[in-house]
């Protein structure tokens, strides 16, 4: 019963309305949609590649391009005629103007406005049930548990379904952070990175005991969402076809959900591409 209790904090990870079916596990693709010739999303191949590799979900970034909100309300109403879940991620000070090149358009670092922007859309298209903020524990001195909670109180005010799942690095990821943010947070994304040993792309053996540690921290049924990297990291290089097949099979056994990074062309990117549609047709 206490477990059951816990669960019913998280509606996303939640049973469903007559409390009979549990929610489906997150099996999606982040980031790096196809684009038109003109630059905007190509809404209608994205769908169809998520069908393909068997993803229930796709974590929509808003970041690089002044259209990515616009295009966002293009995809939803497809995506909920299509069964697709949507999550929407934001970027933080850190990756703002003038430390990069861009904001997240058009609320840039407002997340007040964002938070209520995003649960008024989630209201009008269902599809749309968690937003996340991109490294927020690498942000903590702008994210204050005041100023979370104040925009997390304008979020739930709106529709208290939305769920808040921040982006947040093992190493960052502690007991003081938890007792300070847990009642403002829905789950984790948990980029996995083996950072308990060393950190590197290699390493597949750390997943159970990592989000293990996570929860030690957050609470038994506090959802954490694992990425695989499949796109190479910035400073840690490129992970092999190898390697994201065995983090995807660790993350179904023992996280709450998966999500790859990035979305991955089927032709360009063709031997992850197919991990990808092979791990998550045998999850299904």
């Amino acid at each position: 019963m206490f477990v059951l209790a816990l669960l019913c904090q998280y509606p996303l990870f939640a049973a469903d309305g007559g409390g009979k079916k549990k929610a489906q596990p997150i099996r999606g693709t982040y980031a790096a949609a196809p684009r038109l010739a003109n630059d905007r999303v190509d809404v209608q191949r994205l769908l169809t590649e998520l069908k393909d590799v068997h993803a229930n979900t796709y974590n929509w970034l808003i970041w690089t391009r002044a259209t990515d909100w616009d295009d966002l309300q293009l995809f939803l109403p497809l995506a909920r005629k299509a069964g697709i879940k949507v999550w929407v991620t934001l970027v933080p000070h850190s990756e703002s103007p003038p430390r990069a090149k861009f904001f997240s358009e058009p609320y840039r670092l407002d997340f007040e406005r964002w938070a209520t922007a995003l649960a008024e859309l989630s209201l009008k298209e269902p599809a749309l049930v968690a937003w996340s903020i991109d490294d927020f524990a690498h942000n903590l001195k702008a994210f204050t548990p005041e100023y979370v909670g104040k925009f997390i109180a304008a979020s739930k005010k709106i529709n208290p379904q939305l769920a808040f799942i921040p982006c947040c690095y093992y190493r960052q990821i502690n007991a003081t952070l938890a007792s300070r943010y847990a009642p403002f947070f829905d789950g984790i994304l948990f980029p996995y990175r083996a950072e308990s040993v060393k950190a590197d792309l290699s390493n597949s053996a750390q997943v159970k005991a990592e989000i293990d540690t996570i929860k030690q921290h957050f609470g038994r049924a506090f959802p954490v969402i694992l990425d695989v990297y499949a796109t190479a990291h910035s400073s840690l290089g490129a992970s092999t076809p190898a390697y994201v097949e065995a983090v995807i099979k660790a993350g179904i056994k023992n996280a709450d959900g998966v999500f790859i990074y990035c979305h991955q062309d089927p032709v360009a990117q063709q031997p992850k591409y197919q991990i990808i549609r092979q791990e998550f047709a045998a999850a299904k």
